[in-house]
């Protein structure tokens, strides 16, 4: 990386987006920020704002808002993939699903279009549980899913935002796919119990049927897409498929991926459950 890369980030505001710029703005880097609110504004479902952020970029990380998964997905990452290979984008990173096909649609998109991009996948975030779907339910005390306790290696987004500056700005990663995981898999029931160590409250994990699931997210405030769209993806990737870890992580740092019960701890320490 030069001092001279300008790096668009999509989603720029975002659980993954944050992370990536933030440690890119540490390296001196020129961050675009992809987001309604940025300067210029961004919109994945608004193409007409595409080509202002592009301009003068050399590489750009590709998060598709809400999910990769869902439908749009593919048709819009290869459209904005196709506009950033004709604005002279030299490195690409995609954010992408472990263990979905619809992920691999869209993986192809992007390829056809930016052949050498870097692909990290992923599932389950850990901090899932304190700064997005599932914060309010540990500080209640009990975590709904629609689906059975089965194992998760539950992947920390910090490691996920330094494989992806280390995939934007370092050699070495072009064209390559990465498993980014934890270092373990935990149950929900095993994470839960994990949580209440670390939080100091009990935390339990339910099952729950996909109804029951889609109307609680309605009644906490998810849009019907996002909520039917979480059951949807949920019982795709949380069906035991990727239950075994992935090596990602130390292909790409070169240490162990993050444990989660560092990441919970961590995440008390911060004060996300207090």
């Amino acid at each position: 990386m030069t001092t001279h890369d300008r790096i668009l980030v999509t989603g720029g505001t975002g659980m993954t987006g944050r992370r990536v710029t933030d440690l890119l703005r540490q390296r001196g880097a020129d961050v675009i920020v992809g987001s309604r609110k940025g300067e210029p504004p961004f919109e994945w479902h608004d193409p007409a704002t595409w080509d202002a952020v592009l301009e003068g970029t050399t590489a750009v990380y590709l998060c598709y808002h809400p999910d990769i998964a869902f439908p749009g997905a593919a048709e819009a990452l290869g459209s904005l993939a196709e506009r950033a290979a004709g604005a002279g984008v030299e490195r690409a990173v995609l954010l992408s699903g472990r263990g979905m096909e619809e992920a691999l649609v869209s993986e192809r998109a992007v390829r056809e279009h930016l052949p050498r991009a870097t692909v990290v996948r992923c599932a389950m975030f850990a901090q899932n549980y304190s700064e997005s779907f599932f914060l309010d339910q540990v500080r209640g005390g009990t975590v709904v899913l629609p689906v059975a306790d089965v194992p998760e290696p539950f992947v920390d987004l910090d490691d996920v935002a330094e494989a992806t500056v280390a995939a934007l700005t370092a050699d070495g990663h072009a064209g390559q796919d990465y498993e980014l995981t934890g270092p373990r898999s935990l149950t929900f029931t095993e994470a839960a119990a994990v949580l209440s160590g670390a939080s100091g409250r009990p935390v339990a994990h339910a099952t729950v049927d996909p109804e029951a699931f889609a109307a609680g997210a309605l009644a906490e405030g998810h849009p019907a897409e996002i909520a039917h769209g979480m059951v949807e993806l949920f019982g795709q990737i949380l069906d035991g498929r990727n239950r075994e870890p992935g090596d990602g992580v130390r292909r790409v740092l070169g240490r162990p991926a993050r444990d989660f019960t560092e990441y919970a701890r961590r995440a008390a320490e911060a004060g996300a459950w207090g």
